[in-house]
């Protein structure tokens, strides 16, 4: 079978890495995959490494092409990627470091908080030309988000074409999966190492990166009581433990140990435990992230308060070195002064797309608009719950709801979320100011204080985004 594949943001050094070494293991599907970026050296520059990587493990399966017309590249095109990066790591570093000086800590600052609405402020605009250019060149094609404010990016596809077909793939959940595997190992449930993450099945509910289990089994074990035991163990100290990062499936060794204290990605799982004895319900997300959907003072008060939880305030700083790292490895692969031997990333998104070509079927966790999956949300604010997979279709996994005090958490971030998105599309900045006025944090702040920090922010980082 062979497909087209528009990657938008196809210089990217880590989504589109992924994809690239996830196809030298794929043979039931071939064709080509266009690599569209703002910045065509770097989408050149995964052309080169896409085909020679094919060259040596899958031969005439799969070949990459940059092209730096979106017409061409979306003409045709039976699925879309999207990861990009909204601004730059300078534009982050205001989302994520201002605030710090009114006492403002972000682990992330991508989704929430003053850092993730600021951010969704500059990404809006780029994915209301993003769903027009679709709708214009490629309306029946399948799209897959990648790129963070996860809801507010695929909210804003749908609002733009109501009739795209969309959603936003996360691989949190899939940590939290591993983690109760570690959970049935130590309960000897399980011979260590016998049971894959694909192996444990849960039942999603939530939203992206806020997300919660409320049934968890392997095979006819409920898992949930041996979770229970395994929090009642470690709530106080945290577990601790070495192996692969939970971020490193893209991050490309982000570190061997799973050490919060050298590991900016990792943590010892003591917010996610403390929201279990909270909630009775499994928080499916990495603890930077859970953090920064709380009031701020559970977690977020100081870095010192941080510190005693066990995970880490990441600085920008790292990712702008990180990222220069990147470039120097793609300019070696380049070269061939170097090799990337490629690796299963663990993602399912091959998995998916061969579901959607009638090569299988898959149930994930997905992000799309709310068609009833969760009933006591918003209809058509976008969740996050288990959907199936099969030829042209997807059927979210519907529920029966949310626990009553849970719900008006999730629920303060869900219209939090629906506010910026009616803002950023109308343009209109005193709204957007009023929406971030309301969130968790920033409620803290004298409103002048909040007046300041909001101007400070939108001032250096949106550099005219908002133009109509």
């Amino acid at each position: 079978m062979d497909i087209k594949i528009c990657y938008i943001g196809g210089g990217s050094r880590n989504w589109a890495w992924v994809l690239l070494q996830d196809l030298c293991f794929e043979k039931d599907i071939r064709g080509t995959v266009y690599l569209y970026d703002i910045d065509p050296a770097a989408a050149h520059a995964n052309e080169t490494i896409g085909n020679a990587l094919m060259n040596k493990h899958n031969k005439d399966q799969w070949t990459f092409k940059a092209e730096s017309d979106i017409e061409k590249a979306l003409t045709g095109s039976n699925f879309v990627f999207i990861s990009i990066l909204p601004g730059d790591f300078e534009e982050m570093a205001v989302d994520v470091h201002a605030p710090e000086r009114y006492g403002i800590y972000q682990p992330v600052g991508d989704t929430v908080g003053p850092g993730g609405i600021i951010r969704a402020m500059r990404t809006i605009p780029q994915f209301q030309v993003i769903a027009r250019q679709i709708k214009r060149y490629a309306p029946h094609a399948w799209v897959i988000n990648y790129t963070n404010p996860m809801t507010v990016c695929t909210r804003i596809l749908y609002k733009e074409f109501p009739e795209i077909k969309a959603f936003g793939c996360c691989h949190e959940v899939f940590n939290t999966q591993k983690l109760l595997i570690t959970v049935l190992e130590q309960q000897k449930l399980v011979p260590a190492g016998t049971v894959k993450r694909e192996d444990i099945t849960t039942r999603v509910l939530g939203i992206n990166h806020f997300t919660w289990i409320d049934r968890a089994n392997y095979k006819d074990i409920d898992i949930f009581p041996f979770y229970a035991e395994f929090v009642r163990r470690y709530a106080d100290t945290g577990f601790e433990k070495t192996g692969d990062s939970v971020d490193s499936v893209t991050s490309f060794g982000s570190g061997d140990h799973f050490d919060w204290k050298t590991d900016y990605f990792a943590s010892a799982d003591r917010v996610k435990m403390d929201l279990f004895l909270r909630y009775r319900l499994i928080a499916a997300a990495g603890d930077r992230h859970l953090a920064e959907f709380c009031p701020h003072s559970w977690y977020l008060s100081d870095p010192e308060q941080v510190k005693s939880w066990k995970f880490s305030l990441t600085p920008v700083s790292w990712r702008i070195s990180n990222r220069e790292n990147l470039k120097a490895k793609s300019k070696a692969y380049q070269d061939g002064k170097a090799v990337l031997n490629p690796s299963r990333s663990g993602e399912e998104g091959i998995a998916i797309l061969k579901a959607l070509l009638g090569l299988g079927t898959i149930v994930t966790n997905v992000n799309v608009p709310n068609w009833g999956q969760i009933p006591d949300l918003p209809m058509g604010a976008v969740v996050e719950t288990n959907a199936v997979f099969s030829r042209d279709t997807i059927q979210p996994a519907f529920s029966s709801g949310l626990p009553v005090d849970l719900r008006g958490l999730i629920m303060h971030h869900v219209l939090m979320q629906e506010g910026i998105v009616e803002a950023a599309s109308e343009r209109d900045m005193e709204k957007a100011f009023r929406v971030f006025s309301h969130d968790y944090s920033i409620q803290g702040l004298p409103l002048s204080d909040a007046r300041k920090l909001f101007n400070e922010m939108a001032e250096k980082t949106l550099k005219g985004c908002w133009d109509k």
